[in-house]
C-alpha cells in the first residue's frame, strides 16, 4: 500500500469512525443508563442481604433471557425502517411501527405467563427455598412491567433508526435519575413502606418502565420528526403480509438473542449449585460484562443503522465499507476496556460489596471477564452487521454451536469436572466462564468471516437486491 493508499484509507476511517460515533454516543449513554438499572440493583441488593443478591442474579438471569428474545423479535423493525429511511419510502414506516405495536402486544402474553410462572426454570437451579421464594416475587412484579417495555422498545427501534437515538437517550437517563431514589425506598423501606430487598428493586422497575413507555407512545404522537410516517393517523389491524415480514428477521433474531443470553442464564443456574456465595461473586463479573458489552453493543446498533441506509440507498460499497470501520472501532476499544480492567480489578469489585467471601470469589471471574470483553465485542459488532444485510439464519446456527455447544456444554464439563480430569483452576464457575470466552471467540470469528462472504456477494453482485431485503 502506497502512502497515498494509506493515507486515504486513515481518513476514510476517521470519517466512518466519527458517523458511527455520532449515532453511538447516544446509545451508549442510554444503554449504560438501563445498564445502571442493574448495577444500582446489585449493589443496593447487595448491602441488604447476600441471600436476596443471589435471588437478584438468579432472577435476573431469568428475566433478561425473556426480555431480550421478546425484544430481539421487535428489533426487526429497526433495520427495516432504516432500509425504508434510506431509500425515501416514508410512507411504509407508519405502518410498519403500528404492526411492531401489535406484535409487542402478542409477546407481551407470552413473556408474561413466563415470568409469572418461574417455577420450572428455577428447577433446574436446585435453589433452596429461601432463595427460591424471593427470587418468584421479583419476576412476578417484573412480569407487570412487560408490556410497557416491549412498547418502548418499539420507540428506541424507530427513534434509532431515523437518526434520533438521543430521543431515546434522554427518556432513558431520566428514569435512571428516578431510579436510585425509588430503589432506596422501596429496597431499604422508609415513610411507612417495609423494606421489601430484591423485590423492592423490582417494583422500582417496573414503575419506571410504566413511566418510559407512556412518555414513548406521548413522543411518537407529539414530536415533529415522527409526524412524515403518520403513525397514528388511522387505527388499523395486524395485516399478516407485515406480521410475516417483520417475523421472518425477527424470530432468528430473537432466537440468536435468546441462544446469547439463555447461555448465561443457563450458566447462572449451573453455578448456583455451588452456593450463594459463589453465585453473587459470578453475579459481579456477569454485571461487569453487561456494563462493559453496553460500548461494543452502541457501535453495533449505530455501525448496523449506516449500513441498512447505504443499502436503502444502493451504496453498497460505501456499506461494506462502514461495516468493516465498525468492527474494527469496537475491537480497538474493547482492547483499551480489558487493559482498564486488569488494572482496576480489586477498586471495580469493592464497589459492588463489601463481604470479602463475595468478593473472593468474584476476583478470578473478573479477570476472565477482562479477556472475554475482547470476544464480546467482536461477535456483537459482527452479528449487527449481518443484521443490516437481512442475513439471520446462519447467524444464529453460528451462535447455537457456539454458544450453547462450545459455551454451555463445555462449562458443564469443566466446572463441573465430568471425568474427573479437569485441573483445580478450570473446575466451579471459573470452568463457566472460560468455557464462555472461548464460545465468544468462536462465534465472533466464525460471524466476520461470514460477514466477509456475504459483502463479497454483494459487491459482486450488478443488481442488489431490493424488494427480498424486505422479507
Amino acid at each position: 500500500m502506497t502512502p497515498t493508499d494509506q493515507s486515504t484509507h486513515a481518513a476514510s476511517l476517521f470519517a466512518d469512525a466519527r458517523k458511527i460515533a455520532v449515532l453511538a454516543w447516544p446509545v451508549l449513554i442510554g444503554q449504560l443508563a438501563i445498564i445502571a438499572f442493574g448495577v444500582i440493583d446489585t449493589a443496593m441488593v447487595g448491602r441488604y442481604s447476600a441471600t436476596d443478591l443471589a435471588a437478584l442474579g438468579l432472577g435476573a438471569s431469568i428475566y433478561v433471557s425473556v426480555y431480550i428474545a421478546l425484544t430481539g423479535i421487535l428489533t426487526a423493525l429497526q433495520p427495516i425502517v432504516g432500509l425504508s429511511y434510506g431509500a425515501g419510502r416514508h410512507g411504509e414506516i407508519g405502518e410498519d411501527v403500528r404492526q411492531a405495536l401489535w406484535l409487542a402486544g402478542a409477546l407481551t402474553v407470552i413473556g408474561f405467563l413466563i415470568l409469572y410462572f418461574p417455577g420450572p426454570l428455577l428447577r433446574l437451579a436446585h435453589a433452596p427455598d429461601a432463595l427460591r421464594e424471593r427470587t418468584v416475587a421479583y419476576l412476578q412484579i417484573l412480569a407487570f412491567g412487560l408490556p410497557a417495555s416491549l412498547v418502548f422498545r418499539v420507540y428506541s427501534a424507530l427513534a434509532t433508526a431515523v437518526g434520533q437515538p438521543r430521543l431515546v437517550m434522554f427518556l432513558q437517563v431520566g428514569a435512571l435519575a428516578l431510579k436510585i431514589p425509588l430503589n432506596l425506598w422501596l429496597i431499604f423501606g422508609g415513610l411507612g413502606v417495609p423494606a421489601a430487598g430484591g423485590p423492592g428493586c423490582a417494583l422500582a422497575s417496573t414503575v419506571l418502565n410504566w413511566l418510559l413507555g407512556g412518555t414513548a407512545l406521548l413522543l411518537l404522537m407529539k414530536l415533529e420528526v415522527f409526524r412524515p410516517f403518520a403513525i397514528f393517523a388511522r387505527l388499523c389491524w395486524p395485516v399478516w403480509q407485515r406480521q410475516f415480514a417483520l417475523l421472518k428477521l425477527g424470530i432468528p433474531m430473537g432466537v440468536s438473542y435468546l441462544i446469547e443470553v439463555t447461555s448465561y442464564t443457563f450458566m447462572a443456574l449451573f453455578i448456583a449449585r455451588f452456593g450463594t456465595t459463589t453465585l453473587a461473586g459470578h453475579q459481579i463479573a456477569a454485571n461487569l460484562g453487561a456494563v462493559l458489552y453496553m460500548t461494543p453493543l452502541s457501535i453495533g446498533i449505530a455501525t448496523s443503522t449506516l449500513v441498512a441506509r447505504a443499502l436503502g440507498a444502493q451504496h453498497i460499497a460505501a456499506a461494506s465499507t462502514l461495516a468493516r470501520h465498525g468492527i474494527l472501532m469496537a475491537c480497538a476499544i474493547a482492547c483499551c476496556f480489558c487493559a482498564t480492567v486488569l488494572a482496576l480489578r480489586p477498586l471495580i469489585i469493592a464497589g459492588y460489596t463489601t463481604n470479602a467471601h463475595v468478593a473472593a470469589a468474584a476476583m478470578p471471574l473478573v479477570l476472565i471477564v477482562a479477556f472475554y470483553h475482547i470476544c464480546d465485542a467482536l461477535q456483537i459488532t459482527s452479528a449487527f452487521v449481518l443484521r443490516a444485510y437481512r442475513i439471520v439464519l446462519v447467524p444464529t446456527a453460528i451462535y447455537a454451536f457456539a454458544l450453547w455447544g462450545v459455551g454451555l456444554g463445555g462449562g458443564y464439563l469443566l466446572g463441573f469436572n465430568v471425568g474427573g480430569v479437569v485441573p483445580a483452576w478450570l473446575t466451579g464457575a471459573r470452568g463457566f466462564w472460560v468455557a464462555n470466552t472461548a464460545s465468544l471467540a468462536v462465534a465472533g470469528l466464525g460471524l466476520l468471516f461470514y460477514w466477509r462472504s456475504v459483502g463479497g456477494r454483494y459487491a459482486s453482485s450488478a443488481d442488489a437486491p431490493r424488494d427480498e431485503l424486505r422479507t
